[in-house]
């Protein structure tokens, strides 16, 4: 079969190896799409936490069962989505539900090889249905569901004013399911074509761009009340540091950013403000589902959000050109 292998930062290349042979429990698949994301923009360029080199990448992927076992409940020609964080099941994490953040969490396409290939086989827990959605639609619900998993982290209600830093795709996500519980919502962000497509796309309720009046801006939205709710979707430690400044008295900050570093914040504004300060992780089956209804409901521009295709074999030349200056890029797909 075909897969491409990030053989170190900079470093792409296709190759050809034996398809994997299914092991008891596990479901063969045939990858039919891939969402290239920003972690795997990271471990291109060098800058993911958690990864050793080479690794094939690709966590965001949907597939067409092609062998299972029969208790399964899956079958041979099936359209499936996959959870691809494979927790253990029993550890103090797993035990409460929280299995986004078990201990010994195994990522696909980060701590083992993932779905830049034509097949792939891995644990039937973790493969469900896509019922109701297509296969591109199926390949997307990764990074919806995680900012789902945000929005529902931090206890998001109807009128309250939620800022949004960052507008990638997580960002956007963060967007849309604050939208659909009914908040007004702020994105801020450096880039003006970004801002642009969530006016357009998301319907957000303002957007704003970095420069030296944005804090003045977002204080004249709030009425210099700032924001109930803060999600920093950037990636860049000086943004999240900056963003406790956002936040509301009796506030909560939301971090869905992972960053190599620490993050540094003044204690007394922190207290004067009671803030809570949460980190979001992943998602769970709980945060697919939610994603999985509101697509079926025709509420999440998918089509919009998926601005760049390519083909399994072109990876290696065209996934580089993903970062290049002036590429409105949301959301890859590529096409195994």
């Amino acid at each position: 079969m075909l897969s491409v292998i990030c053989e170190s930062p900079g470093v792409l290349r296709a190759q050809h190896s034996d398809t994997p042979v299914r092991a008891g429990g596990e479901v063969l698949l045939r990858v039919s799409r891939v969402g290239i994301c920003g972690t795997d923009l990271h471990i291109f360029t060098g800058n993911q936490p958690y990864l050793q080199y080479p690794r094939v990448m690709g966590h965001e992927f949907s597939g067409v069962v092609v062998e299972a076992d029969h208790d399964s409940g899956l079958a041979p020609g099936d359209g499936v989505y996959v959870m691809p964080y494979l927790s253990c099941g029993h550890c103090v994490a797993c035990r409460q539900g929280k299995t986004n953040c078990c201990v010994d969490i195994k990522v696909l396409g980060v701590h083992r090889d993932g779905a830049l290939a034509e097949y792939l086989s891995i644990p039937a827990q973790f493969v469900h249905k896509a019922e109701g959605v297509t296969l591109d639609q199926a390949a997307m619900l990764e990074f919806l569901a995680i900012g789902a998993h945000a929005v529902r982290r931090a206890e998001v209600s109807a009128g309250q004013r939620v800022l949004v830093v960052g507008a990638g795709p997580i960002g956007m996500a963060a967007m849309i399911f604050a939208k659909l519980r009914g908040a007004n919502v702020t994105c801020l962000d450096t880039r003006s074509d970004r801002l642009a497509l969530c006016k357009s796309q998301l319907n957000v309720d303002a957007a704003v761009a970095v420069g030296p009046t944005d804090a003045e801006q977002l204080a004249s939205l709030t009425h210099d009340e700032f924001f109930d709710v803060v999600f920093d979707a950037t990636g860049n430690i000086d943004a999240m540091n900056r963003g406790f400044g956002f936040v509301a008295h009796g506030g909560k900050y939301t971090l869905i950013s992972i960053v190599p570093g620490q993050v540094t914040f003044s204690d007394p504004e922190f207290h004067k403000r009671e803030m809570t300060l949460l980190a979001s992780r992943n998602a769970t089956a709980a945060d697919f589902e939610t994603v999985l209804e509101a697509m079926r409901a025709g509420r999440i521009p998918d089509q919009a959000l998926n601005t760049h295709r390519m083909r399994l074999a072109d990876v290696p030349e065209a996934l580089p050109r993903l970062l290049e200056t002036g590429q409105t890029v949301v959301k890859a797909l590529v096409e195994c």
